[in-house]
């Protein structure tokens, strides 16, 4: 069950902030700040702004953290204040965080580098180690809130937001917890980042429109704009949360993931990866097809992934796809890479809460081979019980997981 939610990204800095704007048809979108592009292909990007971690981290402790981590730390705390979940040591053993990053610390190896190569080695900080390795931040929530349940870190790419949540849910049905925060956290706009993905040609170059440049499903979208952020979902056991007497957003039906075993960065061609981690979550939810109403896309608007997408859920859905409402929250805020799918399991659970589908802006010329339903440009007020939320990420890792509104018996 889904008690808490917390967002940071560039649509807001908490949940019901990036509600609003997503309904509205907001871009988050805009000319990087973070570093001086000027050099580089790509000069846009979708940051989050006005996050101060003093906030939520003392100073000490937010020094010793990489960015990455303390939008992880936040996130936790906003979804653990929601559900007021307190963590004492009555319950703590039975509270754990799984955390995925696909990338983890960027911006402190980065920087590191630069004083290894301008100052030498005995400049470099005693806290590089622990400041980039992926699993700090499901270390550092864990640390703070003194939740000693399971803890650890997933890493598959842009499916390691989603990842971390559905093994959460594994980790609590088996009853190797009571509760687990779970969630995704990645920032990665740096200069090797973007160079990075400049080389990969993956990265839209439309830096003279930043508001109009990430174009899921659109004939004219020219690759993913890569944004920041974390979100974190707060899942518990049915009863620990009855006890609680906590109101429940969502429930989680379900986990499903698969392996294209094609390529280390395009998805097998025919979608059949995709279908089958579907097909999965369809079956472990014990739901048919068509009672899906409503696909959180993962919809990354490079020209190869938003095609294949398409020809998986037409595979898993047939004639049925095309009544389903899909969207890609990505145009709005761009690819949070491996906080990806933990943010879009969180808009996800919100638009079951509030029977709203967000919507897929810069959707203005079809793509003949995207023909769905991508609820263009407006969001749109529907009935949603049953949704999913697809992830699918660099090596050919295919996550989704599936949620349905709760309703009491």
């Amino acid at each position: 069950m889904v008690t808490g939610i917390g967002i940071l990204c560039p649509l807001g800095l908490d949940a019901a902030t990036t509600w609003k704007a997503l309904i509205v048809g907001e871009s988050g979108i805009d000319y990087i700040t973070l570093f001086d592009p000027e050099l580089f292909d790509t000069k846009i990007a979708g940051e989050v702004k006005g996050f101060e971690p003093t906030t939520y981290i003392n100073q000490k402790d937010a020094r010793r953290m990489d960015r990455f981590a303390q939008l992880a730390v936040a996130s936790s705390l906003q979804a653990v204040e929601q559900a007021k979940l307190k963590i004492t040591p009555s319950n703590q053993n039975g509270i754990g965080v799984i955390f995925g990053s696909g990338i983890g610390g960027l911006i402190t190896l980065s920087e590191q580098i630069k004083i290894l190569l301008e100052q030498g080695p005995s400049r470099i900080s005693p806290f590089l180690v622990p400041m980039m390795t992926p699993d700090m931040a499901a270390a550092q929530v864990s640390i703070l809130l003194g939740a000693k349940g399971p803890n650890f870190c997933t890493t598959s790419a842009c499916s390691s937001g989603a990842d971390a949540i559905g093994v959460a849910g594994e980790i609590i049905k088996r009853g190797d917890a009571q509760a687990m925060i779970a969630g995704g956290s990645e920032t990665i706009i740096t200069p090797i980042g973007f160079a990075g993905f400049n080389a990969l040609k993956a990265l839209s170059t439309r830096n003279d429109q930043p508001k109009l440049a990430s174009r899921p499903f659109d004939a004219e979208r020219d690759g993913f704009v890569i944004g920041e952020g974390a979100a974190s979902l707060l899942l518990e056991d049915l009863s620990f949360a009855q006890k609680r007497g906590v109101p429940i957003l969502a429930e989680v039906l379900g986990y499903g993931a698969s392996g294209d075993a094609f390529h280390i960065t395009q998805p097998a061609l025919n979608g059949e990866g995709a279908a089958q981690a579907m097909k999965k979550v369809l079956n472990k939810a014990g739901l048919k097809p068509t009672e899906v109403d409503y696909i959180n896309a993962h919809g990354t608007a490079t020209p190869l992934n938003d095609k294949v997408e398409t020809r998986a859920i037409k595979a898993v859905f047939g004639d049925y796809a095309y009544k389903i409402p899909i969207s890609s929250t990505k145009s709005m805020m761009g690819h949070l890479i491996g906080s990806a799918g933990a943010v879009e399991a969180a808009i996800t659970v919100m638009a079951i809460q509030n029977d709203i589908i967000p919507p897929t802006i810069n959707l203005t010329h079809p793509d003949p081979e995207c023909d769905l339903d991508y609820v263009p440009n407006v969001a749109r007020p529907a009935k949603v019980t049953t949704a999913l939320s697809n992830a699918f990420g660099f090596g050919g890792h295919n996550s989704v997981l599936a949620f349905r509104k709760y309703t009491e018996g």
